[in-house]
């Protein structure tokens, strides 16, 4: 039986953490692994609390919900806080250097997402495909072309170009692993 990976992704509303999730499962479901996923928000849709879970297994998930994650892929200093403490061991942490000041340096990957959104496409809202691919090509939890597919069939036609140059951008990072 091989291990479930389990992901989770943390922000506020507005920033597309929902999406992000979204995205890397149906990847994974184009990888053909079986996946699980959920999500949850604060009352208002800009600017509270907002999380993403998914998890991925070559086998079939007994439980759907993440309980302790391998990866977590953050967005606002205030989720880093609340969710870094319960990483797996040896997990890994992907932030975006713009809000998060991270307090450990082990297991931790810097990716200046909005950054590189706002410098190199104009846009800050293509942040997260940005980080969500740094993480793809940084660990292969699936493979490019399922996320370019994932974003092909999931983003609205007029935002689909600039998603599609947010990944180009996240794959080209060279994260370097802790």
């Amino acid at each position: 039986m091989s291990k479930a990976v389990q992901v989770r992704f943390g922000g506020f509303g507005g920033q597309g953490i929902v999406l992000a999730g979204l995205l890397l499962g149906r990847a994974a479901s184009f990888d053909s692994k079986f996946v699980a996923g959920s999500n949850s928000y604060g009352a208002q849709a800009r600017g509270s609390a907002c999380r993403s879970e998914v998890i991925i297994s070559e086998d079939p998930i007994d439980f759907p919900h993440v309980t302790i994650p391998d990866i977590l892929v953050v967005m606002s200093q205030r989720a880093y806080e609340l969710f870094s403490r319960q990483l797996a061991r040896g997990g890994l942490i992907f932030y975006d250097s713009q809000f998060i000041s991270p307090r450990r340096r082990r297991g931790v990957v810097e990716v200046s997402a909005t950054g590189m959104a706002l410098q190199d496409i104009g846009d800050k809202r293509v942040a997260n495909v940005i980080l969500l691919a740094a993480v793809v090509a940084t660990t292969g939890i699936v493979s490019q072309e399922a996320l370019l597919r994932a974003i092909d069939e999931s983003v609205k036609d007029r935002h689909l170009e600039f998603n599609k140059k947010a990944a180009a951008l996240g794959f080209g990072y060279k994260g370097v692993l802790p």
